[in-house]
């Protein structure tokens, strides 16, 4: 099935799996949740035009054939999460 004839959702899948990228790593690329993401998918919702644009940029990078590329994006997932724990812990600790 060519790329045209895909719907929002086949596509959405598509860019995920060329990332190599479950349903919660692919929802904290864009800014979902997985259950969102799997809605998306079953193309019961639609993404907003932001997430959209996302999937697409994700989705060209993907087709360009860098195999790495899924693996550098579950890295910059972790080190964006752990960054965010640690801010949130300093903050915590030192709020007044």
């Amino acid at each position: 099935m060519s790329r045209s004839m895909l719907t929002t959702g086949a596509r959405i899948r598509q860019v995920r799996e060329r990332l190599g990228l479950s349903q919660p790593e692919f929802g904290q690329l864009v800014g979902a949740h997985w259950v969102t993401v799997s809605r998306w998918e079953r193309d019961e919702v639609t993404p907003p035009p932001y997430q959209q644009g996302l999937v697409e940029k994700f989705g060209e990078a993907a087709g360009r054939g860098n195999q790495d590329l899924g693996e550098a994006v579950k890295a910059a997932i972790v080190t964006v999460g752990v960054i965010a724990a640690v801010f949130m812990l300093l903050q915590a600790a030192f709020k007044k």
